[in-house]
């Protein structure tokens, strides 16, 4: 008698790639809902846009590569990118801002690289990168929250915006528009102002962070946490990334606390969140290895800060995720975990 044993894996995935997309885009919701509530429709034109030039753009080129369109239209790769980078282009930004990223975004930073499993960096954040040094004014020109302005962008008021102009709208764009709270914050450090004198004097201020970002910061903390949960992402990359930064934010802020801002002000302003659980998780172009993802992790956060406090681009998500996806590779290579039995 023979024993027939069928080769590994002998364990069946019960998420695909389909599966796994779809729910880091449920995770999501709960900010887009907040982001809805305190800046208005515009997020949801920006969506609506840059789904549909993704889907479209994933079909043409697949043709154009002669491989089947259903398969790969429906895995939700494109649909991730679309998410991704319309959360992070201002709500009230023309309508072609965000067409041309996310055109870009699948064309060249994905299926130029031969598509997905293939490029080196996260589609998005290459996109928004390109955006941000082609298009400065389009892209540094963000909603007030609702607090702060007395018009609220309705679904109407955001579609005349995006495709037409805000004085078509009835709005004045200086009403309803002004830097983010980093930028503010960056700019009035330069005319040698505290930051506590800062943060008291202008309403872009809330109790952790921004006025507004840190209640969609919050919901993007509670949906990355049930990613982790639900073990979509491992928690090595977030933990390294928000643990690198809070704990640098931490040590200069007790250095000097009126030159530099809090780790919850980092932790809740901008697009920190948001990087460390959504753009920066990301499996093709993050480190893989247990041990790397922390290292990945780590110079991401340091990065984060950084570029922050003394580079030109307050955010500095992007710039951090692309730089770190440029040392992957190496990082892998360098921590690849012994195989059973090594001594």
């Amino acid at each position: 008698m023979s024993l027939y044993t069928p080769s590994s894996p002998h364990f069946h995935a019960n998420n695909s790639v389909t599966q796994i997309m779809l729910k880091v885009v449920y995770a999501l919701i709960p900010g887009i809902l907040l982001y809805v509530l305190f800046f208005g429709f515009g997020i949801v034109m920006n969506l609506l846009i840059a789904v549909v030039t993704a889907l479209t753009c994933e079909a043409l080129i697949l043709k154009l590569r002669k491989r089947p369109i259903i398969p790969f239209l429906t895995d939700g790769s494109a649909l991730v990118t679309a998410v991704l980078l319309a959360l992070s282009v201002p709500s009230i930004a023309p309508w072609w801002i965000i067409f041309i990223g996310t055109a870009f975004a699948i064309i060249i930073a994905k299926h130029l690289y031969g598509g997905l499993g293939y490029n080196p960096f996260n589609p998005a954040m290459v996109a928004y990168a390109m955006l941000l040094i082609s298009f400065p004014l389009q892209m540094t020109t963000w909603p007030l929250p609702l607090s702060n302005s007395n018009d609220y962008l309705g679904l109407v008021d955001s579609f005349v915006i995006s495709f037409f102009d805000t004085a078509s709208a009835g709005f004045a764009i200086d009403a309803i528009s002004g830097a983010t709270p980093l930028d503010y914050l960056k700019s009035q450090l330069g005319l040698e102002q505290s930051v506590s004198q800062i943060m008291q004097s202008s309403a872009n201020f809330g109790l952790l962070g921004g006025s507004g970002f840190e209640w969609v910061n919050i919901a993007f903390l509670a949906g990355g946490i049930w990613l982790m949960k639900k073990k979509i992402i491992s928690w090595h990359i977030p933990v390294a990334t928000i643990s690198s930064l809070i704990i640098l934010a931490f040590i200069f802020y007790i250095y000097n606390s009126e030159q530099y801002a809090s780790p919850f002000f980092h932790l809740f302003t901008g697009a920190t969140i948001l990087c460390a659980f959504f753009i920066a998780t990301d499996p093709v172009s993050a480190a893989t290895t247990p041990r790397g993802k922390i290292f990945y992790g780590v110079g991401i956060g340091i990065l984060i800060f950084v570029i922050r406090n003394w580079g030109g681009y307050p955010d500095a998500v992007a710039f951090a995720v692309l730089i770190m996806n440029m040392c992957a590779p190496t990082i892998d290579y360098y921590t690849k975990p012994k195989p059973y039995g090594h001594r």
